[in-house]
């Protein structure tokens, strides 16, 4: 993170995630073939993704279905979330 700004950067987050996937993978004492095997990513994108945080966006959902964290992702980029409460506030 650029220590002169409080805004994340896109690597920033690819970082942050992948250590959350990391220490995630640990608390379920899996090893990193474990989880590549398991979520069907090669082990050298997996660990490629633990060591810089790149990663296709098809393998990461892979890896989050099988560490039961696949429905995290169901909630980005709501469009009409905030237009249903306003419309709850204007009634």
């Amino acid at each position: 993170m650029n220590p002169y700004s409080i805004e994340k950067t896109p690597l920033d987050v690819l970082e942050l995630l992948a250590q959350k996937v990391k220490l995630l993978r640990k608390e379920r004492k899996m090893s990193q073939a474990d989880l590549a095997l398991r979520s069907k990513v090669s082990l050298g994108s997996y660990k490629r993704f633990e060591t810089t945080g790149h990663i296709s966006l098809d393998s990461l959902l892979r890896i989050a279905f099988i560490l039961g964290r696949l429905e995290e992702f169901e909630g980005l980029f709501k469009a009409n979330e905030y237009k249903k409460l306003e419309a709850l506030f204007l009634e």
